[in-house]
């Protein structure tokens, strides 16, 4: 069904749990699918099924389905925890972090296993959206480790990219023949992008070379958000200022 087909008032059952800050619109049409999802106590399995978020009662796990207040928060992710609510592996997620407090919180993107450093969570799934949506360019600045010495012409590559993965910017902050240190911004949030392309170096000018590795990813910085001080596994609120900017 269209959006344009339904009537004033009525969206489609994955928009109102989005409208109503409860799930991003992918997790709840899985949260739908999965018979979680009832409306005026009848199960729902059907994403575009027509509803009217003020008027029908909508309930995700027996719970009716409010609009939490307004909450961002910044939380130092840990290596070792997955960013999902979660995890049918048994691993940590980074909800078991904050127990009762990731109440109504989605993650805005994600940091793979072993990377670690500033994840922003949100009870505003628009807010989620817009920030993740590459059109958007906002900008996300990591610390990265990397096992050998990039040159320069290597972290060159790094911006021009292979494979339609590449960096907005890149730069050494200090190198040895052990390891090098970067700074690398992406505005474009692919799946272990950095890890990609750092291995892809050494691979495209001889496939017999062992490709660069990376040991360390910390994110420092999501848009205006920095990571700042902030301790692994600890969080804090998003500041009013902070929130504004966002």
């Amino acid at each position: 069904m269209a959006r344009s087909h339904y009537k004033p008032g009525r969206v489609a059952l994955e928009r109102a749990l989005s409208k109503l800050r409860l799930a991003s619109r992918r997790d709840a049409q899985h949260l739908i699918r999965d018979g979680r999802v009832t409306v005026n106590g009848r199960p729902v399995t059907d994403p575009l099924a027509s509803v009217s978020p003020e008027r029908d009662a909508i309930e995700i796990d027996e719970q009716r389905a409010v609009r939490p207040p307004w909450r961002t928060i910044a939380l130092h992710k840990p290596r070792g925890h997955v960013t999902t609510r979660r995890d049918p592996q048994g691993r940590p997620t980074v909800f078991d972090l904050l127990g009762a407090d990731a109440a109504g919180l989605v993650a805005v993107g994600r940091l793979d296993l072993a990377s670690s450093g500033l994840l922003l969570l949100t009870t505003d799934t628009q807010l989620a959206e817009r920030l993740t949506n590459p059109a958007n360019g906002v900008v996300r600045r990591y610390v990265v480790t990397v096992r050998g010495e990039l040159s320069d012409e290597e972290c060159a590559e790094i911006v021009r990219g292979r494979d339609g993965l590449k960096a907005s910017s890149a730069r050494i902050i200090k190198r040895s023949r052990r390891e090098t240190h970067l700074m690398i911004e992406l505005t474009e949030g692919k799946n272990r992008e950095i890890r990609r392309l750092i291995q892809h170096l050494k691979k495209g000018s001889d496939p017999g070379l062992t490709p660069f590795r990376v040991t360390r990813l910390l994110r420092v910085a999501y848009g205006p958000i920095e990571l700042g001080t902030l301790q692994p596994g600890k969080w804090r609120e998003v500041t009013s200022d902070e929130a504004a900017r966002l």
